[in-house]
């Protein structure tokens, strides 16, 4: 079922979404060579501890971390560890979500680890620009197919290609609500669009083929051929103003 939500909902949900962009701002801070992935899980506790929040991934599905980080061809769901060292030319995706009394926010970014090879910043500004090119899609009225299509054709036209394995979603009171939200299809189809409707939009792009594998941790998922990944997401709201991202600063 697709639930709208109320301003008084939504407000909760902005709260959350305050929390999370904190995590990004300090992960990112602390995203630097020498530190470990389970540094970035860290200072995210840290941020989730102070704020009053809790984590909506730490546990879920068994999870054992607060944040995701999947460094270089990993594409989503990596697990902070003492063992992954970051490194200069890296990149690094960052995936984190909190939850303000019983009310979910979640969104993720790609950062360079010091100064990277000029391919692997283009993959991350073209990744972040499909985000924002599907955020103007989030207007009531439109369909969802027009974030898809917003997202697969400025990706497609870079020379990158989008994963089709794993998409957004709806959220609000669970992380993962419905409609699934594809990041790729025909403009113009699905379900319209109406205020209320709160939806976590989240395109992962691959510099190489689309083409996916899960490792034998049950969660790491990585470009089948090797090649980097970025992922960008936010939790956005259909307003009678037009799209609200819930978790900017």
């Amino acid at each position: 079922m697709i639930t709208r939500k109320s301003r008084e909902q939504i407000g909760l949900m902005r709260r959350a979404g305050k929390v999370v962009a904190e995590m990004h701002e300090r992960c990112r801070a602390a995203a630097t060579p020498g530190a470990t992935t389970l540094d970035i899980d860290r200072v995210a506790r840290d941020v989730i501890d102070r704020r009053g929040a809790r984590s909506n991934f730490l546990g879920y599905h068994g999870f054992p971390a607060v944040v995701c980080t999947s460094p270089n061809d990993v594409i989503v769901h990596g697990i902070p560890s003492d063992r992954v060292v970051l490194a200069e030319g890296d990149i690094l995706s960052i995936d984190c979500g909190a939850i303000i009394e019983g009310w979910h926010a979640d969104a993720a970014l790609t950062v360079p680890i010091g100064e990277i090879d000029a391919e692997s910043q283009r993959l991350i500004d073209v990744t972040e620009a499909s985000l924002w090119a599907a955020i103007e899609q989030v207007v009531e009225g439109r369909r969802l197919g027009d974030i898809g299509a917003a997202v697969e054709g400025l990706a497609e036209r870079a020379g990158f290609t989008v994963v089709r394995e794993y998409v957004g979603h709806g959220i609000g009171t669970a992380m993962h609500e419905e409609p699934q939200v594809p990041n790729y299809g025909p403009a113009g189809r699905g379900l319209k669009l109406k205020e209320g409707i709160v939806l976590a939009i989240e395109p992962m792009v691959n510099a190489g083929t689309a083409d996916t594998e899960t490792l034998d941790d049950g969660w790491t998922v990585v470009t089948r051929d090797g090649r980097r990944s970025a992922h960008f997401e936010h939790t956005i709201a259909v307003t009678e103003h037009g799209p609200e991202v819930l978790t900017l600063p």
